[in-house]
Order: structure tokens, then C-alpha cells, then sequence
């Protein structure tokens, strides 16, 4: 079958089921089972799923699975044809681990063991660890077998096909109970009780939910193959680097033949960032081989009170803008929120009333803030620490043992950044510390826009007064 996208060669056995349950765009029109790819059923009735999940990656699997375990009829859509390449340096932390599901193998490149810290190319060091630290993926496989996990779970998925929009009223609804999801090309739209978005940082559902952001990040890419002398070199041991840029960072990512080499930094520093990029992998000394892939995409965080859901629709992982602010890690956010949307899709699913529906999304949202939402919130505060002093980061972790202890164990799952927080008295300090010295800024901040206004003088002149020419530079993201 044309869009059997391959997973015949996971599960030998099951040929005939998946055909019948991942059917792409160009011939779910003509199957047998069309209507469980969005059609009319037997007797020329619509097919209502319990459960439509928007989007294919680690998010709307995780999702698709955590659905479909708990019985329910269940349809992933994807807009791509799978595997397909997603932009990601591909490590696996523990939180990422503890969140896959039961008897999932890993498609592991490589195992971590060391890592070497650089702040802009310099002062470089190397921590080691007998434990795995983490492990590096390609994302197109395991996002593949995430994929697999729910197809198995008796999830029905369709590859090819682009959602346009989702309708909770109108003429396409045909009840309140009822999503109208509608799709490119197609006068038929498919009929869910409950809606997962899951579709990305471009989200379209993210769009219908009404999430904001108030953190985007440009992050370059570029995989690169190398011989089996440089491979060897890299082998277990991955490279951060503490970038010149505010909040910048770029690392290697070793997956067997290939490095995944990138750069990350805020938006509308593009040129900055390529140009970061390009010297980091000149200073690497891979200037000379050949990318195999370059791209960039965009990371958005959400702001604290970006909705999570709206009616029947919930959003989850990078379409919700569910990451760490800091590191901008997303997987083990995607993997957590799609299972948390997930179970909370079926029982809006079961929802008789648009007031219980309601009361479930609300549960929903509060399960994700309880958790990621606090983690979001250190790694905020984070982030802007490091945004001023990323020498004081490469310092610790480089010449202060118990700030390399617990990366480790973080970095393990043996810890997340909000317990670090709660537990160890001098990281509370640091961030309290930071938080006043935030407040007074802003206070200044005020005050300097007051005196403007009185003056006529604009902040940064020296008749202004201001610090406006200092704040978030360049300057500022290379002190030490």
C-alpha cells in the first residue's frame, strides 16, 4: 500500500493491520476503511472519533497513544509523509525517558557520557560521568516509532493530509458535542468529540485555542557527516557552548557518522545567529565537510496565561509553546503534555454538556501548569541569569563540583530544575537574588520613562540618565 509509510518492516506480523490503519492522503478517498480515515461510515452516516489528534511528533503520539490505551477511537493526522526530518539536536533526558511508553526502545545514536563546556570558544572543559547522562536520537526515527507505539495501541493514523482549520459551530458541527476538524482539498470534514493539538510552534489549533507567546528563539541546524576518525572523536561526548549573543548557546551533537551542530539565540538576531554558526563550526574545525542538512526553525514559550484549550480543543507540546525556556528543550515537554492531553481528551470525549467539557479542560490545564508550568518558571528565571552572566554558568559547572552534580542528575531525571530550586538553598538564593535585582531594574526602568517625559530627553543620552544602551546588547551577554 502506497502510504503504508514503512511500518511493515517494525511489525512483520501486522502487514494487514496497519494498511488498514495508516492510510496517507492519496488513497484514503478510495479504501475500504475510509471512513475510519475521516468518511462517511456504512449507511452513508459520519464517522464521529472520540478522539482527533492534530499533528504526528512526540506531542500528538504520546498523545494518540495515551488515548488510545484507554479504548477509545482514535485518528492522528499528519501533514507529512512518515519518517520525516524534523530540525532537533535530539537528546533524550531522563524526564524524556520516564514519559515514553511501556516497553518503548529507543532508537539511541549514541550514549553521552561526557560533556565539554566552552564560553565562546574558549576556557573549554570536559566533565565526565561512569552513568549515561542522556541519550541522542535521529527524530525522524524515533518519532517514527512514537508513531508506531500508538498505531499499536489501536490508534488509526493518516499521513499527507493539512487541517485548515477547526470548527466548534457552525453548519459543518452537526451538535455541541461534536469538532468539525477541516482538512486541505477535502469537503468532508472529520468529527471528533475532542481535539488535541499538537501540530507545532506554527500551530494552526494553537491559533483557534488563542495561545500567546512571549519568548522566540531562532534555532540554526546544520548535520553534518564525518569520516570514522572524527566520529571516534566525538563518541559519547557531547559539546555546549555559552554563546556570544544574550541567551545564546550552541552544541554538538554526535549520532554515529553524523554531527548534529547548532546554534540557538533570541529572534531578530538572525544574521547574528548565522554568523555564530558559521564560525562555531569553523572553530570546530568542520568547516570542510559538507552538510548534509541545513535548516533553522523557530521556539516559542508560551506567556503564563496563554489559554491551553477552548471548547473541545486542547494544544499540548510545541503548539501549546510547552518548553524550557532556558535550554529550549521540548521533547520531554511534548512527551508529557501529549500524554497529560491525551487522558484528558477522552474525558472531555465522554462529556455529555459543554459545562463538564469545561470543568475537564480545566483539569487539564492545571495538570500541565502544576508541573511544567513550574518548570518553565525556573527555567525563565534561568534563562535570564544567563542571558546577563553566562560566564557565571561556565564557572560553576566547570570549577564547582555540586552545580556539575546536579546537571547530572537532571539531566538523569533524578531531579527537575524546580526541585534543584526548592532543595538546594544557594540556587533559591541566586534566583531571589536575581528577582529583586529584576524589580529594581524595572523601578528604574519607570522612573527613567518619567523623566523622560519631563525632560524631553530620550534614556541612554547623557542628559538621559538611562542604561537602556547596556541592557540586553551584546555586551551584557558576554560578561562574565
Amino acid at each position: 500500500m502506497s502510504g503504508a509509510v514503512g511500518c511493515g518492516a517494525r511489525f512483520p506480523n501486522e502487514v494487514d493491520r496497519e494498511q488498514k490503519h495508516i492510510v496517507s492522503s492519496e488513497n484514503a478517498a478510495g479504501s475500504e476503511d475510509g471512513a475510519g480515515a475521516g468518511g462517511a461510515g456504512s449507511g452513508g452516516e459520519e464517522q464521529v472519533w472520540d478522539v482527533v489528534v492534530v499533528g504526528a511528533g512526540p506531542a500528538g503520539a504520546s498523545a494518540a497513544y495515551a488515548a488510545a490505551v484507554a479504548g477509545r477511537r482514535v485518528l492522528l493526522l499528519e501533514k507529512a509523509e512518515l519518517p520525516r526530518y524534523k530540525t532537533c539536536g535530539g537528546g533524550i533526558i531522563g524526564p524524556s525517558r520516564d514519559s515514553l511508553p511501556p516497553g518503548f526502545e529507543l532508537p539511541l545514536r549514541d550514549r553521552v557520557h561526557a560533556v565539554t563546556f566552552s564560553l565562546n570558544g574558549k576556557l573549554s572543559r570536559t566533565r565526565r560521568s561512569r552513568n549515561m547522562l542522556f541519550g541522542l536520537v535521529n527524530r525522524a526515527e524515533f518519532d517514527h516509532r512514537l508513531v508506531e507505539s500508538a498505531l499499536k495501541a489501536g490508534a488509526d493514523v493518516r499521513t499527507g493530509v493539512t487541517v485548515s482549520r477547526v470548527e466548534q459551530h457552525g453548519p459543518a458541527v452537526p451538535d455541541r458535542r461534536t469538532v468539525a476538524v477541516v482538512l486541505a482539498g477535502e469537503e468532508r470534514p472529520v468529527l471528533a468529540r475532542a481535539v488535541v493539538g499538537a501540530d507545532g510552534s506554527a500551530s494552526r489549533i494553537g491559533a483557534h485555542v488563542g495561545v500567546k507567546t512571549e519568548q522566540v528563539d531562532l534555532g540554526l541546524e546544520a548535520e553534518i557527516p564525518v569520516p570514522p576518525s572524527v566520529a571516534e572523536d566525538w563518541a559519547g561526548r557531547v559539546l555546549v557552548d555559552w554563546g556570544p549573543l544574550p541567551g545564546s548557546y550552541g552544541w554538538v551533537f554526535p549520532k554515529g557518522d553524523t554531527l548534529t551542530v547548532g546554534v540557538i539565540s533570541a529572534r531578530g538576531e538572525g544574521a547574528s545567529t548565522k554568523r555564530y554558526l558559521e564560525d562555531f563550526i569553523a572553530r570546530l574545525g568542520l568547516a570542510g565537510f559538507e552538510p548534509s542538512v541545513s535548516t533553522g526553525h523557530l521556539t516559542r514559550c508560551r506567556a503564563d496565561d496563554s489559554p491551553l484549550s477552548r471548547g473541545r480543543v486542547l494544544v499540548c507540546g510545541d503548539a501549546a509553546g510547552l518548553l524550557e525556556p532556558w535550554t529550549r528543550e521540548g521533547i520531554s515537554f511534548a512527551l508529557r503534555s501529549g500524554r497529560l492531553a491525551g487522558e484528558w481528551a477522552v474525558r472531555i470525549a465522554e462529556s455529555h454538556d459543554a459545562v463538564d467539557a469545561r470543568r475537564q479542560a480545566l483539569n487539564y490545564a492545571f495538570a500541565v501548569k502544576a508541573g511544567l508550568g513550574v518548570e518553565m518558571g525556573v527555567g525563565r528565571r534561568l534563562l535570564g541569569i544567563y542571558s546577563r552572566r553566562p560566564g557565571l554558568f561556565h564557572a560553576a559547572l566547570t570549577g564547582f563540583r555540586p552545580a556539575w552534580n546536579v546537571f547530572a542528575r537532571f539531566t538523569r531525571g533524578a531531579t527537575s530544575l524546580a526541585e534543584v530550586v526548592r532543595v538546594h538553598p544557594v540556587a533559591r538564593r541566586a534566583l531571589d537574588a536575581f528577582d529583586r535585582r529584576e524589580a529594581g531594574r524595572d523601578g528604574e526602568g519607570a522612573e527613567t520613562a518619567a523623566g523622560e517625559q519631563e525632560s524631553g530627553e530620550p534614556a541612554g543620552t547623557p542628559g538621559g540618565g538611562g542604561e537602556g544602551g547596556e541592557r540586553g546588547g551584546p555586551a551584557a551577554g558576554r560578561s562574565a
